[in-house]
């Protein structure tokens, strides 16, 4: 095993050494001019991976899209090959090696280089004041309480480059300021629960990302026109288990609260230490992995240990380019740094993202996740739905949750008779975001949401009643849409 992560970090330190040459060589050479090409469609194999290898005085550039500066628009981001698979449309791409439908819009600024390489950034940014609701002391090892000015983030870079006319490196980072933005306690959120801070577990509030949330390489090789098989390997990474992580889900890209659900859904987002390999057949995909499967700890800059002592696997399927589904089974070690005892955890997801187009300024895309967790032959289940509806400069965007958790998750005393107990927990949320600022290189939009959430009587005693209420008012940045 430590020989396979060695493999990893060494792998990695010259991929990211190579495209450091790579981008130094061509900074400040015009793009090349570019040549249309016959097949410049909806097609997971873009043609032009072949003139790769062909010597040219003038040579054209990767079929991902060309420079599109010319063309009068960002770039074509239904020609431009995914970074982890080639076979891939870069629509389809989600978080580690989750796929979307590809019909998904994307928020990016990209750089083609007249070799073939990408170069693309993306991220989202929210500057909010949030407030919940409930009479419960939510302050996590004394910091923190009810309301807060804070700024959730996420910023991402993605390199890919053909090595031959059917081949692709690709090299991932993701970061986030969190760290910064919401300190070691996070930020208020009614029935949250997961991960420590001073050595204390976190309830009803969001922890903080990892300044460093994926650093990962991925080689991909196509065995036919529509098939392909990929590798994917990371210091820190996503194995293949649950859908696309909620920061990358545009029925959520308005919204700016983790699920309460996250730990059921999408939590290993963030693992340290992580391999995946997985074979493309076009329409569906299977893969699995290997990963650490201990969260994260409290320390939100620095590299934790490296392990690969669990496992998953993961059948996905995009029938039309309008529709991903996607089903998972994981065998999670030692998963949480608050259960100390708890040896292993098997987490099952299922999920369906519908997005559909309708022009370049309406777009609905929605959301349907189940995931269960099963430890210590007890399961509890989490439901998710979210919608976002996009027209002109106007979202309206919402999501319902239901989660089952226990006393130990919410942080019930241990000689509470209820702590022993499972509820039924119910998270609502409505909310409406206006662009003030649209299409410009970056969007900057002014919202607000409402929430509403429910939990039995027994818990009552501490959160002083049975239905509570908050509120939150934001602008949320992001680059603007690449356009078709």
């Amino acid at each position: 095993m430590m020989s396979a992560i060695r493999l990893i970090q060494t792998l990695i330190t010259i991929l990211i050494f190579a495209i450091a040459t790579i981008a130094q060589h061509d900074h400040g050479k015009p793009s090349p001019t570019p040549t249309p090409s016959p097949t410049a469609t909806l097609t997971p194999a873009p043609a032009g991976h072949d003139d790769h290898e062909k010597p040219a005085a003038s040579p054209t550039p990767h079929a991902h899209g060309g420079d599109a500066k010319s063309k009068g628009h960002s770039n074509h981001s239904d020609t431009m090959s995914s970074t982890i698979d080639i076979n891939d449309l870069m629509n389809r791409e989600g978080s580690g090696t989750s796929w979307l439908p590809d019909s998904t819009p994307m928020h990016a600024y990209s750089k083609m280089y007249k070799d073939g390489g990408m170069l693309m950034l993306m991220g989202s940014a929210f500057l909010r004041y949030t407030q919940v609701g409930s009479t419960r002391d939510i302050s996590a090892a004394g910091k923190g309480g009810r309301s807060r000015v804070d700024a959730p983030n996420m910023f991402m870079a993605m390199y890919s480059r053909p090595l031959t006319s059917k081949s692709q490196l690709g090299l991932r980072v993701m970061a986030s300021l969190d760290p910064i933005t919401q300190r070691g306690y996070g930020y208020p959120l009614l029935y949250q629960s997961g991960e420590l801070f001073r050595g204390e577990p976190i309830h009803d509030r969001q922890h903080p990302h990892d300044f460093i949330s994926e650093l990962a390489a991925s080689y991909s090789y196509k065995t036919t026109e529509t098939q392909s098989f990929f590798i994917y390997g990371g210091i820190a990474g996503e194995p293949a288990l649950g859908p696309p992580m909620f920061l990358h889900r545009p029925s959520g890209a308005n919204n700016p609260d983790a699920p309460i659900g996250h730990h059921w859904q999408d939590a290993s987002h963030i693992t340290w230490g992580v391999i995946t390999g997985g074979y493309n057949f076009g329409k569906f995909k299977i893969e699995g992995s290997v990963f650490n499967g201990t969260e994260p700890d409290e320390n939100r800059w620095a590299f934790d240990k490296l392990k690969l002592d669990s496992f998953s696997g993961r059948f996905s399927f995009n029938p039309t380019k309008d529709l991903a589904f996607q089903i998972s089974h994981g065998y999670l070690k030692k998963p949480e740094r608050a259960e100390p005892d708890l040896d292993h955890m098997h987490r099952t997801t299922a999920s369906m993202i519908y997005n559909k187009n309708f022009s370049e300024e309406r777009n609905w895309s929605s959301s349907f996740v189940w995931g269960q967790n099963y430890k210590e032959g007890h399961a509890t289940n989490s439901f998710l739905f979210e919608s976002d509806y996009t027209f002109g400069k106007n979202s309206i965007f919402g999501r319902i949750e239901q989660v089952q958790k226990d006393g130990h998750e919410l942080v019930i005393p241990e000689d509470d008779p209820v702590h022993e107990d499972t509820f039924l927990l119910g998270a609502y949320s409505i909310g409406y975001l206006r662009d003030i600022v649209k299409g410009k290189g970056i969007d900057v939009g002014i919202g607000g949401m409402a929430t509403f959430n429910s939990n039995p009587s027994a818990l009552v005693p501490y959160y002083g009643g049975t239905k509570h209420s908050g509120f939150q008012f934001f602008l949320r940045f992001r680059p603007s849409k690449m356009k078709h």
